[in-house]
């Protein structure tokens, strides 16, 4: 491989010159250590005179921890950030004016999307670095250039971005750093582990459900990487970790696979594998290293995420004997503080805002986001602040009223009332229209986590009227006057992962649900469902269902009732969807005949919903939009249709999981893009604070009035970190209640007319002859 050319021929002798059975040992290697019990994925080590483990909050109160590494079960727990729910957190290292070690712990919250920084070891946040970094983040790392620059790599929805931590004057601390953007460029893969190798100057990325493991060079340099595929692992990676070398040009690649961790010295050439023992049914990621000495980990240390059958939280390894039994010569002298002595290639030729090359004619200067000019003396906004706000510096935009989000492109939309918390991890909701009385419509909510898994129901005001199991259900629809032997009668459709089943409830006079004969209906043998909707066909009056696999295969059966009311599907199409990324959200347009698919890395599609004899597996699909088009934005989740007064008028709402947005588009073809809109923070009742969506994953609307509450219609949304009013995040789900008129008929683009499009008197039951 050409990346790894100035080293090859040193691998290849180190390589030789191991024994045989070190190559390819197999080992053991006990669980020392635990945290207490909370929801992790993701560990960072802190090099300080009292070694840390640092590890996020997935729930409950959110944020992250710092643990003494050096401590027995369950491990001292030394400081928690609770600003909000966290996935990742990494750590910088540097010396002091008196040589002492002193650092930054990194991390991005959910809720806000704020970058932020600590002192270490002090705790002490430096609020000066705040910067806020719309997207779903889910690797983070650090690298220390040749010059003792500190450089934070931020990875995303097949995204990264690169900042600086800029340190006032010659300042050996932390205090006043400012977090200042490098670059932006794109990934094959959407992250899900990171790790650098200092001695190469590289960095490793893995991502989720994926083998293969990438590199990429680390430069000072405007310029995107090249990034290529260095290697595939036995099994799914879940983490990867660098273990530094006395060898000049030689570090080692730890990849951690479920229970295993593989280890690799370069180019990709397996030394060994560690297996994780003391538990049952271990699963770990979010690997780290710690390669200095202690009492208790004198070879250093192996840290993760760990979940297992009587274990969730944290865990230690010792390396002692392991690095041995690899062949490996132990290095506990690594010093993560300790830089070159370069020169910095920031120069004040280009106004400290972009990296110096000399050339023929003097300093040619590389601007760093957000500045531009010969001398990188002006500052520029992306897209100029999309028309609706002024450029006020280097990508920061002051919007004007009624616009924010990314450049200020998204319209602002405040909702007016949330559900109850209920269950743990929620996704999409359903509206239930009520036929005698709209203002006693329903809202059906999801729970597809373990907690509280099944659905929920809740009036307008968002009180929980009931909660029924069901096993793990991700989507819901409903299905209106279905014929079940002699009743017409109301349904609840989802996909239950727990048992890769079709569930239906029906639902009561009252809006609320009840079991009904046949209501678990099978998928074939090995079939993993996802995600799920309805079809009624204005043609032949069928009932259908559609379910898919992350594979993209959809699935369509028919609904039928025997004469005493039990339910019945049989298969009746079978194809794949999309451009073979995962699939999950989707609506039928039930007038028109079409069904609308979101494939959440590319874009969202539209088929005919119609099944035919047609053996082909893949029917050609319309892209209604693709990631990267302007608009859409990864991951494409769920996706609603607001009915119009034809069937050519009303709009396809989709959400943007990735920055916590939803785009509008026009029902008829060709599906012209009208807006997009983010969800803040709003008022309940003229008091009580609503807060804002983020990570934002299912949706539902209608444009039909629904009594006093929401009587031009209603949006309801997914909020995947619920803030709490006194700090932190919920470990329960919520969902946000949205006048439509708030989004529809928003001050800044009402001259468009869009409520005028939309039906406040549809009737889901006689929207055409049933």
């Amino acid at each position: 491989m050409g990346f790894f050319r100035r080293f090859t021929a040193a691998a290849a002798l180190f390589a030789a010159s191991l024994p045989t059975q070190a190559r390819a040992a197999d080992t053991d290697i006990p669980v020392s250590a635990l945290t207490s019990e909370l929801e992790s994925d993701w560990t960072s080590v802190y090099y300080g005179k009292t070694p840390l483990l640092l590890g996020n909050d997935g729930a409950a109160t959110g944020g992250w921890l710092a643990w003494n590494l050096d401590s027995a079960t369950p491990l001292n727990q030394a400081h928690a950030e609770t600003p909000g729910r966290i996935k990742i957190v990494t750590t910088i290292h540097g010396r002091d004016d008196d040589k002492k070690p002193v650092g930054l712990a990194v991390s991005i919250g959910q809720p806000d999307s704020v970058l932020r920084a600590w002192e270490l070891p002090d705790f002490k946040e430096v609020k000066s670095a705040r910067t806020t970094v719309l997207g779903d983040w889910s690797a983070l790392c650090s690298w220390k250039s040749a010059t003792g620059g500190d450089y934070v790599y931020l990875f995303g929805k097949k995204e990264a971005k690169v900042f600086l931590v800029r340190k006032d004057d010659d300042e050996h601390d932390y205090e006043d750093s400012r977090i200042v953007e490098i670059q932006t460029f794109t990934l094959p893969v959407e992250a899900s582990g990171c790790a650098t190798s200092p001695s190469l100057r590289k960095m490793f990325v893995s991502a989720d459900d994926d083998k293969d493991v990438y590199v990429f060079d680390l430069t000072e340099s405007t310029a995107a990487p090249v990034i290529s595929k260095v290697g595939e692992a036995e099994d799914d990676v879940t983490g990867v970790a660098v273990y530094v070398s006395s060898t000049a040009g030689i570090d080692y690649l730890f990849v951690a696979m479920k229970d295993t961790v593989a280890v690799y010295a370069p180019p990709f050439n397996l030394l060994g594998n560690l297996k994780l023992v003391g538990h049952e049914d271990i699963e770990i990621q979010g690997l780290s290293i710690y390669q200095g000495s202690t009492s208790k980990y004198p070879s250093g240390a192996l840290t993760y995420a760990i979940e297992a059958e009587d274990v969730t939280g944290f865990g230690v390894s010792s390396l002692d004997g392991t690095i041995q039994t690899l062949g490996l010569k132990v290095n506990t002298k690594y010093d993560p503080s300790i830089g070159c002595k370069k020169s910095s290639v920031i120069c004040s030729a280009c106004s400290d805002n972009g990296y110096c090359a000399k050339n023929g004619k003097g300093i040619e200067c590389s601007c760093f986001a957000g500045w531009q000019g010969k001398t990188c003396n002006a500052y520029t906004c992306e897209d100029n602040c999309s028309g609706n706000g002024e450029c006020v510096g280097p990508n920061q935009c002051k919007c004007q009223d009624g616009w924010g989000g990314l450049h200020c492109s998204f319209v602002l939309v405040q909702p007016v009332a949330e559900t109850d918390a209920n269950g743990g991890d929620g996704d999409d909701p359903a509206i239930w229209i009520s036929p005698t009385d709209r203002g006693q419509s329903r809202i059906i909510t999801t729970t597809k986590s373990e907690q509280g898994a099944g659905l929920g129901v809740f009036d307008l005001s968002g009180k929980l009227l009931q909660t029924i199991p069901a096993g793990e259900p991700n989507n819901v629809d409903v299905i209106y006057n279905f014929q079940a032997g002699d009743r017409k009668i109301d349904l609840a459709y989802a996909a239950c992962r727990a048992d890769n089943t079709l569930c239906l409830f029906e639902i009561t006079p009252n809006g609320t649900l009840a079991t009904i004969p046949g209501g678990t209906q099978p998928t074939p043998d090995k079939y993993k469902v996802y995600g799920s909707c309805t079809y009624r066909s204005p043609t032949t009056q069928k009932q259908y269902l559609f379910v898919n696999a992350k594979s993209s295969q959809y699935l369509q059966y028919e609904l039928t009732a025997t004469a005493n009311g039990t339910l019945a599907t049989t298969l009746v199409r079978s194809f794949f969807a999309g451009s073979g990324g995962q699939v999950e959200g989707c609506v039928a347009d039930e007038q028109n005949g079409f069904v609308f698919i979101g494939e959440e890395p590319h874009a969202l599609w539209r088929y005919d919903a119609e099944p035919t004899d047609d053996p082909n597996p893949n029917p050609t699909g319309v892209a209604v939009a693709t990631v990267g088009d302007g608009h859409l934005r990864a991951d494409v989740e769920g996706v609603t249709l607001v009915y119009g007064k034809t069937k050519d008028e009303g709009f396809i709402l989709v959400s943007n999981q990735g920055v916590s947005a939803y785009n509008v588009y026009r029902r008829q073809a060709p599906h012209e893009f009208v807006m997009t809109f983010t969800i803040v923070k709003g008022k309940k009742g003229g008091k009580e604070e609503v807060d804002a969506v983020s990570n934002t994953d299912g949706i539902t609307a209608v444009g039909t009035g629904l009594g006093e509450r929401f009587p031009k219609g209603l949006v309801v949304v997914h909020d995947d970190a619920n803030e709490l009013a006194g700090g932190g995040t919920s470990a329960e789900a919520s969902f946000k209640l949205v006048p439509l008129e708030n989004v529809l008929g928003a001050e800044v683009v009402k001259k468009l007319g869009l409520l005028d499009q939309v039906d406040s008197d549809w009737d889901p039951r006689a929207q055409f002859d049933r």
